[in-house]
This record gives structure tokens, C-alpha cells and sequence, in this order.
């Protein structure tokens, strides 16, 4: 029986990538103005990723790496005005409603009365407290973590700080590459439950069959392969 669970935020307890995909679909749109849209997706995937280290997760990297990629690809002829469209992109990204993905709520609320519940979520700060308190699921965590990457060292200062040992630990979370490889990888235990999206910069292998590793189709199915 794990000490505590974790969960992740994004794609595990509420929608996420659906919103940044349908605001890429929104850029490529305006972006086709201007150039062949086979030329949008891949710059912007590119200048995503080196702007990672700069601008870190989150919807307001994203943005800023829209306006980059609209102006390198438009060689900067794009407009001021289209310049504000990207913008109000992001905004509305900020301000779109929390929504939990189906039958999580139940299960956090049942999960909760058993084991102490951790939400290990990264991103930007203010975004992320935002959507945390949005959720309204905060309550049902005895912590909450937000971090700027989810590696091996992260999980291990998280648990250290807990007072948990890594092998009575256990991560649910849809990204193979932030929430199932490193916990196995410090000797936690995992259970990998997908989303109908992945983010190109989160798509790893997913590792073999192997004992503490876990995958379900969905988060009502999680209390079942639980010790009672």
C-alpha cells in the first residue's frame, strides 16, 4: 500500500493540451496569411522547446513563442494588429474555464479519505495556483507542489521534503516522460493514464512492462488497483 499518492495536474485531473491545440489551430489559421501553412507547426515546435530553458511551461511561453515564430516566419511583415490577435490568444487561454476531466472529482474524493493525496503539477506559478484553485480540488491535497520541471531530482527533493521513501510512493499522471519515467527511475511506483493528446515535447517511448508500472484508461479505474 503506498504512503502517499501523487497526481498531476494538466492532463491528468483537468483539460489542458485540448486548449493549446485549438489555439495552435487559431495561430496556423492567422498565420496563412502570410506563409504556406506547412511552414507553421514545425517552427513553432521548434521555437517552443528553445525557449524552454527561458520561458519555462506554460501559457505565457507559449505566447511569447508565437509572437517569435510569427515573426521570424513573416520574415516581420506580420502586423501590429495580428500581433495583438496572438496575444489576446493567450489571454483567453488564462481565463478558459477549469474543466475536470470525467470522473475525477469521485475519485480524489474517495482516494482522499485513504491515502494522503499529492498534486505535483509544473508551469508557470500564477497559472498554475490559478487553475489549483479553480479546480476546486485543493482541499483534497495534503500537498501541493509546483515545480518547474518533473525529474528525477524534483520527485526525489519532493518525497525527501514529505519524509516518504520513494519506494512507498506512487505517480498518476498521462505524460510517460514527467510523470512515470523518473518516479520509476528513483524507485517509485507509477500508473501512466493517457490523454487523447500529447504535447510534442512530452512524447518519450513508453517503457516496457515492469513491476511498479501501472496503465489504466481511466482514473475511475484507479481506486480498483488499489490494496483496500
Amino acid at each position: 500500500m503506498p504512503a502517499a499518492i501523487g497526481f498531476d495536474g494538466d492532463d491528468t485531473l483537468w483539460h489542458n493540451e485540448t486548449i493549446f491545440s485549438m489555439t495552435q489551430d487559431r495561430f496556423r489559421d492567422l498565420m496563412v496569411r502570410y506563409v504556406p501553412e506547412t511552414e507553421v507547426d514545425d517552427r513553432l515546435i521548434a521555437r517552443e522547446r528553445a525557449n524552454l530553458r527561458l520561458f519555462g511551461y506554460g501559457v505565457k511561453g507559449f505566447m511569447l513563442s508565437m509572437i517569435e515564430t510569427a515573426i521570424e516566419v513573416t520574415g516581420e511583415r506580420i502586423s501590429a494588429g495580428d500581433i495583438q490577435r496572438i496575444i489576446d490568444f493567450g489571454k483567453t487561454m488564462l481565463d478558459h474555464p477549469v474543466e475536470l476531466l470525467d470522473g475525477v472529482e469521485e475519485t480524489i474524493d474517495r482516494l482522499a479519505r485513504r491515502f494522503p493525496l499529492y498534486l505535483i503539477t509544473k508551469g508557470d506559478l500564477f497559472d498554475q495556483e490559478s487553475k489549483i484553485a479553480r479546480s476546486g480540488l485543493a482541499e483534497r491535497f495534503q500537498r501541493i507542489e509546483i515545480v518547474s520541471e518533473k525529474d528525477e531530482a524534483t520527485y526525489a527533493q519532493v518525497l525527501e521534503r514529505a519524509g516518504i521513501a520513494p519506494g512507498d510512493f506512487l505517480m498518476v499522471g498521462n505524460s510517460v516522460r514527467s510523470d512515470i519515467l523518473p518516479v520509476l527511475a528513483i524507485g517509485g511506483r507509477a500508473v501512466h493514464i493517457p490523454y487523447h493528446i500529447t504535447w510534442a515535447h512530452e512524447v518519450v517511448p513508453m517503457p516496457d512492462p515492469q513491476p511498479g508500472l501501472t496503465v489504466l484508461d481511466s482514473i475511475r479505474d484507479l481506486p480498483g488497483h488499489l490494496p483496500d
